[in-house]
């Protein structure tokens, strides 16, 4: 197994931004973002660097096709976010609470989610390439048709796992807390789990060949 390449986030001195809705394909640099209400908003195409954003809300807020790179994401919480197409690059994203999120076609690479909950994310035909899943719970996460390369899940559980035509390399499942896996369980080649989970996936993988265990 190769090791996971980590993003090494170092922000520069950030300024508060000064208020106001975000804009389609803005441009946002150096800012720090804290509590802010995004409810709603259309930041689709915008462009997210050297940023802090803490504690936002991002109820139904549309950030198709974002770019976020050399960022950090604390505390975000929100329900049907638009994710999809965004681009994450050396991100660290802790505590974030989710439901609902669209994430097709999103690209990730070197990026840490660390803690909090996510449920529900469609991450169908995603690319994550070095990614780290540290202490947090996926609920029903969908990775249907998605690449995942370099990508672990430590002490992690993760819930009713989707992988249907999913493709794996170098993917560590090992670490993980619970993993139960809903459909998906033929395309793990790719992966490694442990001797205790393949004891707890046996069922799955018995249904998956045909075999009636009695």
């Amino acid at each position: 197994m190769r090791a996971v390449r980590r993003p090494e986030v170092r922000l520069p001195e950030l300024e508060p931004y000064g208020g106001g809705e975000l804009e389609t394909e803005g441009d946002y640099d150096g800012l720090e973002f804290a509590d802010a209400d995004w409810a709603g908003q259309d930041a689709r195409g915008a462009r997210f660097m050297d940023c802090a954003v803490r504690r936002c809300a991002l109820d139904e807020t549309v950030l198709n096709r974002a770019r976020i790179f050399d960022s950090v994401l604390s505390g975000v919480r929100g329900v049907g976010t638009d994710l999809s197409q965004v681009s994450l690059r050396d991100v660290e994203v802790s505590d974030a609470r989710l439901g609902g999120s669209q994430l097709h076609g999103a690209v990730w690479e070197r990026v840490v989610v660390r803690g909090g909950k996510i449920d529900f994310p469609n991450l169908r035909q995603a690319r994550l390439r070095d990614v780290a899943f540290e202490g947090c719970v996926l609920v029903e996460a969908d990775f249907s048709g998605a690449e995942l390369e370099r990508v672990t899940f430590d002490d992690c559980t993760l819930a009713r796992m989707d992988f249907t035509g999913a493709r794996m390399k170098d993917v560590d499942l090992r670490g993980a807390a619970a993993v139960d896996i809903a459909r998906g369980i033929d395309r793990l080649s790719g992966a490694v789990i442990s001797a205790s989970q393949l004891f707890d996936l046996a069922p799955a993988f018995a249904a998956q060949i045909g075999v009636r265990v009695e």
